[in-house]
Parts: C-alpha cells; structure tokens; sequence
C-alpha cells in the first residue's frame, strides 16, 4: 500500500510517497508559486501512483475545524495568491483520495512523536524559528486544538534590556515572531543569522526570546519533549543558551528530572531534522484509517 505525503511551505512544497511503514519511497521539492501553477504540479506527480490517502502539512493560517465551511483552506496568509485558497478540496478533487489535513508544524509534531525525539512518549512540543515562529503539540497522544490551531508564534514576551527594535509582526510588532524570527534577527542586525554566527550577543538575546517562550509552553502544557526545528534553530550555539536561560527562569519552580538533570535530552533539535514535516504528513494519511 501506498501513502501520499505533503509538506506546502511558503517558499516550497514538499510531494512525498511512502509505504505503511512510513519508508519515503519518492520525493520531490516544488518552489511555491502561485496556486494555478504549483497545485497542478502537486496532483500530477501523485497520479503516478495508487495511493489510498494523503496527509497535508500546510502554512497558514488555516482553518482545520472539519465543521467549518472554510475547512481545509489557507486563510488569512500574507502570500496573496494563496489567500482563502481551498488546498484540501483541490487535492481531493483532483485525486479521489481521503486526505488529511492539519498545519505544517502540527504534521513537524506528529512526525517527531510517531518517529522522531518523542517517539514512545505521549505527546510533545514542536517549535520551528524561521521566516516565522510556529508550534504544535502532541497532548494525551492528540494533537492539541480548539476552535483553530495554536498560533504560539505570537505570544508576547518580555523585552531584553538592549533591544530597541520595533518589531517586525504586521500584527502586534513585538510579539515573539516579531522579535525573534529570522526576518527580525536580519532587519536588527542588518545581516542575516548565517551571517551573525560570531556575534554572541545576537543569540544572547535570541536565547533569551525563546528561553521565555518555552517557559511559558512549559508551565501551560508540560510537554515531555520540546524539540526546535526551523533554519534559526540551525545556529548549534543556540540550544546551551536556551537550556542554560529556561532552567534560570523556571528557578526551581518545576524540580522534575525533565528540566533540571535531563534538560539536555530535553529541549533537543528534532532527530528527523529537515524530513520531520514530511515524515509527519505521510504518518497522518497512514493514520488517517
């Protein structure tokens, strides 16, 4: 049996096919262009193959209440042409399959628990820090919702002392994806992050965004592993920095092994490193039966 997987980003869509083991047996990258150019691409390359459902990780925002009359749709993106877009129905129009559908960084999640770092445990914390900060979380072995997905990328944080950055978020300026997202780190800066790898007080005050982010998903949702993706998180000195500033935060507050002897296995990055979104997705249409 085979399995259809989709990883949609805002700069690329990832097509995978896997058997029910969850092997990738084929992949291909697409660039994200506009939907009449991208989506046709998408539906030819699964006709090759006789699947028996898909699974669909898709930026957003999205509305994923299967009650909605707008399920399955990408919402309110600042990418234009893809703004109230019906992703899910055109997969299923066009290929006659079921399909699942959720948020990218809710399949990076499911992937990580059903294979990755959490694997055996029964639930998680997946963050991606990039062109935007997102999260979702495995809970009580779900994927955790209410009326629509977490949107954790725009909690508000403290301001470190020295910044006097504005903020980049269209929405609410400083929130932690203004603050803390690659965009912002360049527009600060005025280099992009592979550039400031040197500048130790670049990832000071990222760490410390992010340290108070995680403590505030920590002491909300106690997930058992937190597990940071995304091509800022690719910045290795960034994770001693983070464990050294969230433990500090915490201070003593939650004195289990998790976070204080065993923080190291704790917060980690994810073990299915850049496939953990696509990995994710293909789990979903396994599981979706």
């Amino acid at each position: 049996m085979l399995y259809g997987a989709v990883e949609a980003g805002g700069t690329k869509f990832v097509c995978a096919v896997g058997d029910e083991k969850g092997n990738i047996t084929d992949l291909i990258q697409l660039k994200t262009e506009t939907p009449d150019v991208t989506m046709p691409a998408v539906v030819d390359f699964f006709r090759k193959y006789d699947l028996k459902a898909i699974g669909v990780g898709s930026f957003g925002p999205v509305d994923i209440d299967p009650t909605s009359a707008t399920y399955g749709y990408i919402t309110a993106t600042p990418k234009t042409a893809w703004k109230n877009y019906p992703i899910l129905k055109t997969l299923q129009d066009g290929l006659r399959v079921p399909v699942a559908f959720d948020t990218d960084v809710n399949a990076a999640a499911y992937g990580e628990w059903k294979r990755g770092a959490a694997k055996g445990l029964d639930g998680c914390l997946y963050i991606t820090v990039g062109t935007g900060i997102g999260a979702g979380a495995i809970v009580g072995g779900r994927v955790l919702q209410g009326f629509s997905h977490p949107e954790m990328g725009h909690i508000f944080v403290r301001r470190h002392p020295d910044d006097r950055y504005e903020g980049k978020c269209p929405y609410h300026k400083d929130c932690l994806e203004g603050l803390a997202a690659g965009p912002a780190l360049e527009e600060r800066w005025g280099k992009k992050g592979a550039e400031l790898a040197d500048r130790p007080e670049v990832w000071e005050m990222e760490a410390s965004y992010l340290a108070e982010a995680l403590v505030q998903y920590i002491l909300i949702l106690t997930p058992k592993k937190i597990i940071m993706g995304g091509g800022v998180m690719k910045q290795a000195q960034l994770f001693p920095l983070i464990r050294q500033k969230v433990r500090r935060l915490l201070n003593g507050y939650m004195p289990f092994p998790y976070v204080e002897d065993e923080i190291d296995d704790y917060i980690v990055p994810p073990a299915l490193g850049d496939r953990a979104g696509i990995t994710g997705a293909l789990m979903m249409a396994i599981d979706r039966e």
